[in-house]
């Protein structure tokens, strides 16, 4: 799934951390990056943000049913 125009990077990891199962973030080069995993999280959130205060697309992939429904709702504001 692809979430976009993504302000508030707090609040998405806050959603991120409240996913039971994985959720990773693809990366262009096709590599599946852990988001529940500290070190990862850390080193994306670094990467991705060092130099926009708007991630304009993510491409995302979660494994649980209430996961993907908890992702979506963030993406559509409820």
């Amino acid at each position: 799934m692809k979430l976009y125009n993504i302000e508030n990077v707090e609040e998405f990891m806050s959603i991120v951390d409240k996913c039971k199962g994985t959720v990773e973030l693809v990366s262009k080069e096709g590599d599946r990056l852990n988001l529940k995993s500290q070190l990862t999280k850390f080193v994306t959130v670094t990467e991705l943000f060092h130099n926009e205060s708007l991630i304009k697309e993510l491409d995302l992939v979660a494994y649980e049913k209430e996961d993907i429904e908890l992702l979506m709702k963030y993406m559509f504001g409820n």
